[in-house]
C-alpha cells in the first residue's frame, strides 16, 4: 500500500475548448514499504491526469516516476491503490475549488 506525504497541482488550460470538463495535473509524493517492488530509496511520485466532467471526477492517466532520475516506472498500480489515488484527487481538489 502507498502513502502520499505531498501533493501539487494546477488546472490544465484548452485553449482551443476542445475537451470536455476541468482537467487537472497532480503531482503526488508517495512512500511504499522496503519490501513492496515499487519501492526506490530515491523516493517515487505520480504524475496523475484527472478531470471533472459533469460533477463527477475521473482518474484518466497515471505515471509512477523515481525521483533523481525522473525515470518512468513501468508498474501498475492495484485497484484500491487507484481509487485511494482518485478519492485523494477528489477530496483536496474539492478544498482547493471552494477556498
Amino acid at each position: 500500500m502507498l502513502n502520499i506525504t505531498e501533493y501539487s497541482f494546477e488546472k490544465l488550460n484548452d485553449p482551443f475548448g476542445i475537451l470536455s470538463g476541468e482537467r487537472y495535473e497532480l503531482f503526488l509524493d508517495i512512500e511504499v514499504a522496503e519490501d513492496d517492488e515499487l519501492f526506490s530509496e530515491n523516493g517515487l511520485y505520480v504524475r496523475v491526469l484527472f478531470v471533472i466532467e459533469e460533477q463527477v471526477g475521473k482518474l484518466i492517466k497515471y505515471d509512477i516516476f523515481e525521483k533523481g532520475t525522473e525515470g518512468a516506472l513501468d508498474f501498475d498500480l492495484e485497484e484500491d491503490e487507484e481509487a485511494m489515488i482518485t478519492d485523494f484527487c477528489l477530496t483536496h481538489l474539492d478544498e482547493a475549488m471552494n477556498n
